[in-house]
């Protein structure tokens, strides 16, 4: 396994859902804390500041550090563990799937219960099972045992478990929380890859809890105050059963996908015209990508201030919000390519040009 699988199964693999990014962030500030000034914001997100040849132009990168998962809200007298949702989950990707309960013990295995086919009526095999019906069972005998051996208690944080896999197809790579940590997986390479050979002041964000609200890119932009901002993230992949081009039009292996809408930002045109000039002129793959359902950070990027004009760059992942997610290596890398590309063309004079 070469070093960039290493760090995607790093990144994906160490647990981090929304409001509990704390692990996700040790690992980012061991792997840039000597390249850049570090800061963050009063909620969490971590702020990389990569100096480069003028300070005048504020580049931000958002990369939300958080997945979605679960919070424990009650312990039954038998030792089961009812949870509320963190992010959108869809009820029928969570029955029977593993998750990690992170108690002040440490960390202990789980899974969310289902009842066997067995024993199911012929209309409940039809019914899609509420959130609100399921449960955890962590192998407690009761609510003591529970709470006092395995330290479980009400807030505990639940994470999917998935293990990182390459798959028959080694540009193929399966793991849990793609959203959004080849995002944060893209940002760290791409400063790293730019040194100090860039024209601007870019801050890489790893925000926090964008799976609830999109609420660490509004404090981290208001750190940072930026002239511009992309949003790294991931995007649906419309090249499965059932999904027609009109819903998703990005593909696994077909490039980076650059936004032209989504549920909270209309793209500023002519930053997005630059980047896709950017990308043909560097014989850069990439696609353009919509979202009807659903947004990023740079939804509450771009309207700090007096304005930000931002962009949404995104990695086309197939069962997003699931235990498992698939995307393709040739897109992490075109992103980073065409990132770097991006941060070395944008100096004051392009800005200017773009705000006429």
């Amino acid at each position: 396994m070469d070093k960039t699988l290493q760090w995607l199964k790093e990144i994906s693999e160490v647990a981090g859902v929304s409001g509990y990014e704390e692990r996700v962030k040790k690992i980012l500030k061991e792997r840039l804390g000597g390249l850049t000034e570090v800061s963050g914001d009063k909620l969490g997100s971590v702020i990389f500041k990569k100096q480069g040849t003028d300070s005048e132009l504020r580049i931000m990168l958002a990369s939300h550090m958080d997945e979605i998962g679960f919070m424990v809200k009650h312990i039954t007298k038998d030792g089961f563990l009812k949870f509320t949702t963190l992010g959108g989950w869809w009820e029928q990707v969570m029955l029977g799937q593993r998750v990690t309960v992170m108690t002040r013990k440490g960390d202990i295995p789980g899974v969310i219960g289902s009842k066997p086919p067995h024993i199911l009526t012929p209309e409940d095999r039809k019914r899609v099972v509420q959130k609100r019906e399921m449960y955890i069972d962590i192998s407690a005998a009761d609510e003591a045992e529970a709470k006092d051996k395995f330290g479980v208690r009400p807030g505990d944080p639940v994470v999917p478990f998935s293990e990182f896999t390459v798959m028959a197809n080694d540009k193929f790579l399966m793991a849990k929380a793609w959203d959004n940590r080849i995002g944060c997986a893209i940002m760290t390479e791409v400063i790293e890859q730019l040194g100090d050979s860039h024209p601007n002041t870019v801050y890489g964000v790893g925000s926090v809890q964008e799976e609830v609200g999109l609420r660490g890119a509004k404090t981290s932009a208001g750190v940072i105050d930026p002239h511009l901002a992309f949003a790294i993230d991931t995007c649906v992949a419309g090249d499965t059963p059932g999904v027609s081009d009109d819903q998703a039009a990005s593909k696994l292996g077909k490039g980076v996908a650059i936004s032209i809408f989504d549920s909270s930002l209309i793209p500023y045109p002519k930053l997005r015209d630059f980047v896709i000039d950017t990308a043909e002129e560097g014989k850069i793959p990439y696609q353009l990508e919509f979202t009807e359902g659903g947004g990023t950070d740079a939804g509450r990027i771009h309207m700090h201030g007096e304005g930000v004009p931002s962009l949404v760059i995104s990695i086309p992942t197939r069962y997003i919000h699931s235990h498992n997610s698939i995307i393709h290596r040739d897109d992490y890398d075109a992103a980073v390519q065409l990132m770097v590309a991006v941060l070395k063309k944008l100096d004051q004079t392009k800005y200017m040009e773009l705000m006429r």
